[in-house]
Parts: C-alpha cells; structure tokens; sequence
C-alpha cells in the first residue's frame, strides 16, 4: 500500500448515533491514510454530530435506503480503494488492512469480508438461514460459490466502482453488487472477518421478511436480465409441458375419429404452445441485449487503470 494511494472509506449510517463514534475511531485507528466518509441517511438522532465529531467527513443523503446511499457515494467520492463498512459496529474494522491488501496483490477488484460470528447473539438464525438460502439460490443460478452474499464488509477497486451501475435502492445492494461481480467475470476473493452482535442503545434497520422478500425480487430480478435464455426457457418449457398435456389426448382423439369435442381445451393447449415460443424467442433477444450491455460494461471496465499492490 503505497503513501500517495486514496482509500476512502465509506459508512451508511441511519441513527447509529451509538456505535458510529467507535467505528469511525477504529477505521482511522486501523487504516490511517483513510479518509472516513460518513453518510447520514435521514437519522433522527445526533448521527451526524457524533462523527463528525469523531473525525469523520460527514456528507447527507435524503433519500432512504442504503443503496441510495451507495449509490451517491460512488458518485461522489474519487479514489483508489474504497472501503465499504456498515456503521453499527459488528464488523471488525480492524480487518479492513488484510481486506485492502487482499485487494492490491490480487490485484482483485472486490474483496468481500465473509462474517465469522464471535458470539451466538452476532448472527441470528433466521438471518443466518436466509443468507445461506440466498447464497445457495445465487450459486445455482450463476454456477458460482459465494459465502456470503449479503455481507456489507466489502472493499472495491476504482474500476469497480466506476464499473457498477447501483440501482438498488435499500439492502438488496450486497446482492447487487454480488451479481453484477459474477455476471462480468471481475476477479474477487473473500476473507473471513470477526462479526459481532449490535453496539447497546442501537437497533437493527433490517426487517427480516420484508427486506428478504425484497432481496428474492432482485435476484430473479436480476436472474431474469443476467441468465435470459435459462430463465425463459424454463417458462418456455413449462407452458409447453402444460400444452403438450392438454392437447395430446384432443390430437390423439382427432387421428382416431376425425372429431374434436373440446374445442375449448384445444384452443387452450395452442394458446399455450404459441406462448412457449414466445418466451423463447424473448429469452433470445434479451440474451443478445445482455451481451451488448456486457460489451458496453466491459469496456467502462476496462477504461479505467489497474491500482496494484507496490512493494
């Protein structure tokens, strides 16, 4: 890690007034030419006044959900590594010079801090049992391990950042960035990082059902835009297992007696048919405009230079 590299770390905060003061302490603590952005997404507590108070660079972002915050971020800030931390203290900020450096020797363009709970209060396990499903679904869908596809422990490299297109608006931005580094093939690793329960006083955003049916949404969302031709042709071979079961007896009556008595059924089974190639010929063409956009992500990719690890 060079003296005249530019990491900026970055923490969205909704009224972590509790724990942000610690965490911004024991990032300047732990990666001293970091510079500790702190972004304030409509808390109604003193959030703001405690980091800023604690060093950090305290900047606002009104629209709620922390993939917005994300999002403006990415926008905002220009550097050379950037490092993504929650900021209710249950990641060991004391991980984040094994995840940079991680990051610069590869040279990788993400390093996800994979949680290794400390206590049994740390992950609980309804949590622990939706991350292992989403990890799993995302593993088949896109034929890539992932450990933990939702951890908010993560460091980026400049072409990454500049790379993503950040749509998410909430917690569906792990799984975002998750697929959008599989999809483009962009070369990651993982470290395993203590994790520990919430600082006393603070509470946590996430609504276990709510956010993990949002978090579903966003992964057939994006299985449907990253993995067309599979994804359609599912839909495509079930409607036409569906038509070949309604109308394959009317055909069969049809060779034997030359009648067709349910024309109702019929009409159904061809409607169905019809549709199958339909969603084929849609699997198709989406699966031609996926490649255009990777070409096009490609290539912003590879516009911007690689920051390697300098000895």
């Amino acid at each position: 890690m060079t003296s005249s590299m530019r990491i900026a770390a970055i923490v969205p905060c909704h009224n972590e007034a509790g724990a942000i003061g610690k965490v911004v302490r024991e990032l300047q603590a732990a990666v001293p030419a970091a510079e500790v952005y702190v972004y304030d997404n409509r808390s109604d507590d003193n959030t703001a006044d405690v980091a800023r108070a604690a060093g950090a660079i305290v900047r606002f972002e009104e629209r709620k959900g922390k993939g917005n915050v994300v999002r403006r971020a990415f926008a905002d800030i220009d550097a050379d590594v950037y490092l993504l931390i929650d900021g209710d203290d249950t990641y060991d900020a004391a991980a984040a010079p094994q995840l940079i450096e991680k990051l610069l020797e590869g040279p990788y363009d993400q390093v996800t801090g994979v949680r290794r709970p400390e206590s049994d209060a740390a992950y609980r396990s309804g949590h622990a049992l939706g991350n292992r499903f989403f990890n799993g679904i995302v593993g088949m869908i896109f034929a890539y391990r992932v450990d933990d596809m939702l951890s908010g422990y993560r460091v980026f490299s400049k072409r990454f950042v500049r790379s993503f297109p950040a749509l998410s608006r909430g917690f569906e931005i792990e799984t975002e960035l998750t697929v959008h580094s599989i999809s483009a093939r962009i070369p990651q690793a993982q470290l395993s990082v203590g994790f520990r329960d919430r600082a006393e006083g603070t509470e946590s955003k996430l609504r276990t059902y709510h956010d993990g049916q949002r978090i579903l949404r966003t992964v057939l969302k994006l299985a449907l835009h990253e993995r067309p031709v599979q994804a359609y042709g599912m839909i495509a071979a079930l409607l036409a297992a569906v038509a070949l079961i309604l109308g394959v007896p009317i055909v069969v009556e049809f060779i034997s007696t030359g009648l067709v008595p349910r024309l109702p059924t019929a009409l159904l089974a061809s409607s169905l048919m019809i549709l199958s190639g339909l969603a084929l010929i849609v699997g198709m063409l989406m699966d031609v405009l996926r490649k255009i956009r990777d070409e096009s992500s490609r290539l912003a990719y590879l516009s911007w230079e690689v920051v390697g690890h300098v000895r």
